[in-house]
């Protein structure tokens, strides 16, 4: 059983920044892609950001030059830093990790979310 936890939502002004944390738990053998995903209300789920295990990134079009995101392959803990944020920017938050099991089976698993408002 993998688990994800994040953390590092809430209420921030326009302009402000804000970091997110995921840290992923259980039997895992390596970790593929890790990404952020968000939701605003009344939208569909949409890639933010990702990174694979070799480090390359892809971006969001919306968020490039703002956000950055990062990982710790030791700790298995993904990060996102929010830059110059704006109302747009409010959503739910969730990490994705695509992992190998210890059967070196792939897999993919998601957090349960973390709510950032983005106040005007």
């Amino acid at each position: 059983q993998v688990q994800l936890v994040e953390s590092g939502g809430g209420l921030v002004q326009a302009g402000g920044s804000l970091r997110l944390s995921c840290a992923a738990s259980g039997s895992i053998r390596s970790i593929d892609t890790m990404a952020w995903y968000r939701q605003a209300p009344g939208k569909q789920r949409d890639l933010v950001a990702s990174m694979t295990s070799g480090g390359n990134t892809n971006y969001a079009d919306s968020v490039k030059g703002r956000f950055t995101i990062s990982r710790d392959n030791t700790k298995n803990t993904m990060y996102l830093q929010m830059n110059s944020l704006s109302p747009n920017d409010t959503a739910v938050y969730y990490c994705n990790i695509n992992y190998r099991n210890v059967a070196y089976r792939l897999l993919e698993v998601w957090g349960q979310g973390t709510h950032v408002t983005v106040s005007s």
